[in-house]
């Protein structure tokens, strides 16, 4: 007899020989036993889990010589004839090559004979989605009603196709793919039979790369039995089917995470030079980093590993990836699968996906306490700002408390004149003052149109009447036009918030700010200038003075000409002539 493939030559003959598909198995077992049979069937699932044997079992089943059983004998003459494709009851239709609506009609007129040799007509239309629409409507009524001795079993892989009038007169069945350890045990089964050693690890590879599919798998068996000769090594099985051996998908993860980007790139190259496909490689990616994720969350499950085993160098490298890394790895990764799917160029998504893996931050315990250092920093003086602050307010407190009546009365007045104003922090912009530079100034300006275009609508609306005037390298001083708007920019903490870190973003400085209207920063810059000029003065006049200032008196002299330069260029010369003829107090401007 001339050599059968192994999926053929091992086609199951009784529900107990099925792999997997308990609920298909247990339901259609309880029918037989209890004379529940139904006139129709439709069995529904991947392609080979089992649809077309199943069909053919319970065919045996309903026909066998000591019926009513749960299992056909596989012993009596109506089973050996089903078996081997002689029994004329028991008729095979495929309609993918008769989908005709003439075939349909030919079974519709041959279905009102009784059965020759069986209690019951069985016919099993496979792929019975492929049928034209007029067929299906032949079809129809015989479907639902039936003779008696007729039992008609439906299979196909893609049920939607079916019209709803077809799937509403059948009992439905959803076979599921097989499981890898299903898979694997059939096989060891079939090798046995066979008189083959059997590899493990081999069977793994033969398994993933079947995808559910039993007859898949057993086809690959028997290329990769035809191309091993005497012994089947992993080797083989990778050659034959195209799958990628654990060590270089380690070698991949070692080197994302020492962000060896050459090599990377150098080993997908390599893969694709053997003629690895880019959108299997992705999945057995996705399905890798899987399997690292679940020896960092589940290290118990080793059964449910797919790609990876659960050897100690695959342990300690899954305990090296951060768990949210993997995550990203595999959002990454499954984003590419979704984009080559509408391209030609699946190589350059998956290299480009790679780049984007191998830029992932993998922060480690110890990274994590390095990048704290700033940050602590930052508190510290944060905490030392605030006690300062607490130390004026308490000495506020005490001279208030020290004062005559009279200037008590004077304050409430002054209170009464500025209760509706902001008040100003004018000592800490003076302290600003003291240490504040060109370049810093210089520094925010540039930054502004892209500060104003990337804040949100509503927190740029305040800063349209602002502008910085002076900065030092710590903080910078921001003024308002109109006293409402700078008391809404100050209490609103979510655009402080949202303004410091953009700031902080651009120019890579954390900057404090403080926010005065323009009329108070009009009276601490004059008096900023007025002081510094009066201390200029005073020390240009004694001759025991140090040649050379200290860094803070230079950063404040480089202020004070810029913000004297930016007065004179502020000023009008027009006003500047009316108020020395008439007097501040009586001019009022007006902008047009």
């Amino acid at each position: 007899m001339a050599y059968q493939a192994f999926y053929r030559v091992y086609r199951p003959q009784s529900f107990a020989e099925m792999s997997g598909q308990a609920h298909v198995k247990q339901t259609l077992q309880n029918a037989l036993l209890y004379n529940k049979t139904t006139h129709a069937y439709l069995f529904n699932g991947p392609r080979g889990t089992g649809k077309t044997s199943a069909a053919k079992i319970f065919a045996k089943a309903l026909n066998c010589e000591k019926a009513p059983v749960s299992e056909p004998c596989n012993e009596c003459e109506t089973c050996k004839s089903i078996t081997n494709g002689s029994n004329t009851d028991v008729i095979e239709f495929d309609a993918a090559s008769n989908s005709r609506v003439e075939e349909i009609r030919d079974i519709i007129e041959k279905v009102r004979f009784a059965p020759a040799n069986s209690r019951f007509k069985v016919y099993i239309i496979d792929e019975v989605h492929m049928l034209s629409n007029s067929a299906f409507n032949a079809l129809l009524k015989t479907l639902e009603e039936p003779p008696a001795h007729v039992v008609f079993i439906l299979a196909t892989t893609e049920p939607h196709k079916l019209p709803l009038t077809i799937i509403s007169r059948c009992q439905r069945f959803d076979f599921k793919r097989i499981t890898a350890t299903d898979i694997v045990d059939r096989m060891n089964v079939v090798l046995a039979d066979s008189g083959i050693p059997s590899n493990d690890q081999a069977l793994k590879v033969i398994a993933q790369a079947a995808s559910g599919g039993m007859r898949d798998a057993l086809s690959m068996l028997d290329q990769v039995v035809s191309f091993s000769g005497d012994e089947m090594t992993i080797e083989d099985a990778l050659l034959v089917t195209g799958s990628i051996g654990q060590d270089i998908f380690y070698q991949l993860a070692e080197s994302l995470l020492t962000k060896d980007v050459g090599k990377v790139l150098t080993l997908l190259e390599e893969l694709m030079k053997e003629g690895k496909d880019a959108v299997r490689l992705t999945e057995d990616l996705i399905t890798f980093f899987r399997d690292l994720l679940l020896m960092n969350t589940a290290p118990s499950l080793d059964e449910l590993l797919e790609l990876a085993s659960g050897e100690e160098k695959f342990k300690q490298l899954a305990h090296q990836f951060p768990v949210d890394t993997l995550y990203r790895y595999i959002e990454i990764l499954s984003a590419t699968q979704q984009e080559m799917r509408y391209s030609n160029h699946a190589k350059v998504y998956l290299e480009t996906a790679l780049l984007k893996m191998s830029q992932v931050k993998v922060t480690t315990s110890q990274q994590a306490a390095v990048d704290l250092g700033p940050f602590e920093e930052k508190i510290a003086q944060l905490e030392r700002t605030v006690i300062a602050l607490e130390q004026q307010l308490k000495q506020g407190i005490a001279t208030n408390g020290a004062q005559t009546p009279q200037a008590s009365e004077s304050q409430k007045r002054q209170r009464l004149r500025t209760q509706t104003g902001f008040k100003a922090p004018s000592g800490r912009i003076q302290e600003v003052l003291k240490t504040a530079t060109k370049q810093d100034i210089q520094l925010i300006k540039s930054h502004w149109p892209t500060i104003m275009t990337q804040l949100q609508k509503s927190h740029a609306a305040l800063l349209n009447e602002a502008e910085p005037v002076a900065a030092s390298t710590g903080a910078f001083v921001l003024k308002f036009k109109y006293d409402i708007h700078c008391q809404m920019a100050a209490d609103n903490q979510t655009f402080s918030s949202a303004f410091s870190q953009l700031l902080m973003n651009l120019t890579g400085k954390m900057y404090e700010i403080l926010f005065v209207p323009e009329e108070a920063w009009m009276k601490i810059r004059e008096e900023f200038i007025r002081n510094k000029g009066l201390k200029a003065t005073d020390t240009d006049s004694d001759s025991d003075a140090a040649s050379e200032t200290s860094e803070t008196e230079q950063a404040a002299d480089e202020m004070l000409s810029f913000m004297q330069e930016e007065k004179a260029a502020t000023e009008d010369p027009l006003i500047v002539e009316a108020e020395k003829l008439f007097g501040k107090e009586f001019v009022e401007i007006h902008d047009d």
